[in-house]
């Protein structure tokens, strides 16, 4: 049966299989958000807010959701997010989104924190793989990763710049679930509540490569999940700034982009470093809550810095309409994470592929509604009475002029 007749319609379906198939804890983790959850809501609220304008009598027989991005064909216009808990969604979990994504032909992001390592995601999955880039506080160590991850054959840098403090996501320290993982009675309780998911993926892992580890930490701090230095002190300094990118720029040779960015002012200075690229982020709205949703955002981006960079944006995508109109707005592309990890999380490399699907088969639709062919058809013209803060559009190939009857 195909995933379809198994009632794997949307996206919400997978999660919710997601739901029932991971340990509490570490579904909250991958499902919840800072404090309130208030940036979380509002990532789904602000897509939702805006409506389409339906076209009819169109010839869309020759449509197409495929594009370009940095010389790349891709299928449509979204890429995988760096997710560090993709190997808590089943056995080999980051090759399952990675093979997913060379399947359907779209970028997947490797995470540092990734539980499987870069070379071995690369010679099993192949496709269009991005790195994700965490500074380590060492430099040499950071120089020396970068190293490493050209040798790996990436040719995107993605360095992630949010989050130079820890999140406050109170449902994790609630559930007992933390990174590393610290088998404390409440989690360790919560584990064998589900033991299909102990069977499923935690006895694969300790039979075939032992304990949960960060696979790709230099070894001179590699750790396992369940040893105590925390994260945020090797990964993530509250020291890093301008510079440091700089450093990397300097050294690195492919496309770099920065990820994590809110404000116009910090994108214009992605430009005047030399990034070929952002992404706009509130991390799906798990470091500052109340943050705006990147959709929010693209427009006074898109007007500071014109065509200077590519402008993607993460956070809160699960539609198909939701990447028409993130184009429309002045995006070149659309992020997201928690959906394949719904997928994997549900069905392995066949789930992670159906969430893609899902979203390429709805795009597909939605521009045929709307009398689109083509990427380069999307723009501003395709919203019904737009909020303010939505562009206009601009020029008359998009508006078309009618003659109203006269009263």
């Amino acid at each position: 049966m195909t995933s379809e007749e198994l009632g794997l319609c949307n996206i919400e379906d997978l999660r919710q299989i997601a739901r029932k198939r991971l340990p509490r804890p570490i579904f909250e983790y991958i499902d919840g958000a800072a404090e309130d959850g208030i940036a979380l809501r509002n990532n789904r609220e602000v897509y939702r807010s805006l409506n389409l304008k339906n076209r009819v009598l169109r010839d869309v027989s020759r449509r197409s959701t495929a594009t370009e991005i940095f010389g790349r064909k891709i299928a449509m216009p979204f890429a995988i997010s760096p997710t560090a808990s993709a190997g808590l969604m089943c056995d080999g979990g980051e090759v399952a989104l990675a093979r997913a994504a060379a399947r359907m032909g779209v970028p997947c992001t490797v995470a540092t924190n990734s539980l499987t390592p870069m070379e071995e995601i690369v010679e099993a999955a192949g496709g269009n793989l991005w790195f994700q880039l965490y500074m380590w506080v060492d430099k040499e160590l950071r120089m020396a990763f970068v190293e490493r991850i050209k040798a790996a054959g990436f040719d995107t840098l993605l360095v992630t710049v949010d989050g130079s403090v820890g999140a406050n996501r109170e449902h994790d320290r609630k559930s007992g679930y933390a990174m590393p993982l610290r088998y404390t009675p409440k989690l360790i309780a919560r584990v064998l509540a589900n033991p299909g998911w102990c069977l499923r993926v935690l006895a694969p892992q300790y039979l075939k490569r032992g304990p949960f580890r960060k696979a790709n930490y230099p070894a001179e701090f590699s750790s396992k999940l369940t040893d105590k230095p925390t994260d945020h002190e090797l990964t993530k300094p509250d020291t890093q700034c301008w510079d440091d990118i700089k450093r990397i720029r300097d050294i690195w040779p492919g496309h770099m982009l920065v990820k994590g960015l809110q404000s116009w002012e910090d994108v214009v200075l992605a430009a005047d470093n030399g990034m070929d690229g952002v992404v706009l982020s509130n991390h799906g709205g798990r470091y500052l809550d109340s943050a705006p949703a990147p959709l929010q955002v693209v427009p006074e981006v898109r007007r500071a810095v014109g065509d200077r960079l590519k402008i993607i944006i993460d956070s809160g995508a699960r539609r198909g309409a939701d990447i028409v109109k993130a184009i429309a707005m002045g995006a070149d592309m659309v992020m997201s994470g928690r959906p394949t990890l719904y997928g994997a999380a549900a069905a392995g490399e066949d789930g992670a592929y159906r969430a893609l699907e899902v979203f390429q088969t709805e795009m597909n639709r939605v521009m045929a509604q709307l009398g689109l062919n083509r990427i380069e058809d999307i723009s501003p013209h395709v919203f019904w009475n737009p909020p303010d803060w939505v562009p206009r559009p601009k020029d008359a190939r998009v508006v078309e002029q009618i003659d109203l009857p006269t009263r």
